[in-house]
């Protein structure tokens, strides 16, 4: 089945946007369960946010699926970004880990970020997967969260409408 998809692939010509992205793994394998295919992963991802190719915010990766909140700017797509990521990924599993089966179900799902309230609940969202899955008492103790010390990541995106103001600039 193919993730629900909520950009617009023809309105990409904008300033940069932020997204909360997930995707999964193939048929939800627990790939990621081993240190050695989580570490290669979350390699992938921070050498591609070290290129320019997206500004990563917040992640957790799962044994199954992983969750990002990023932001690209207008030169980039999300489905462009994505594709550096999960292909990059796959490239490396094979290469550096001898593993060839397939990795990722098709596609992707996206949220727009458009305003604080929203970051916030995503951010949450993600810092509180490994405790939902009973994978830890606390996200700080996930080593594959962004709440754990010592990643270094981006900061919130400048432009976001503050909280409350979305509605405010609807009505009036």
């Amino acid at each position: 089945m193919i993730p629900q998809r909520n950009s617009n692939p023809s309105a990409i010509v904008a300033a940069s946007r932020t997204f909360f992205v997930t995707s999964s793994t193939a048929a939800k394998r627990s790939l990621f369960q081993t240190s050695r295919m989580a570490e290669l992963f979350l390699e992938v991802l921070f050498s591609y946010s070290d290129q320019g190719k997206f500004r990563l915010h917040e992640f957790v990766l799962m044994r199954d699926h992983f969750h990002l909140l990023l932001t690209i700017g207008p030169e980039m797509t999300v489905e462009r970004a994505l594709q550096f990521i999960k292909g990059g990924f796959s490239f490396r599993a094979g290469r550096e880990l001898d593993f060839h089966g397939a990795v990722w179900q098709r596609g992707f799902s996206e949220v727009r970020i458009l305003d604080e309230a929203s970051y916030r609940t995503h951010l949450e969202y993600i810092r509180d997967n490994p405790v939902r899955a009973h994978l830890t008492d606390s996200p700080e103790h996930y080593p594959y969260c962004s709440a754990c010390p010592g990643f270094i990541l981006d900061p919130p995106p400048q432009g976001l409408k503050p909280l409350g103001m979305r509605g405010a600039l609807r009505h009036g």
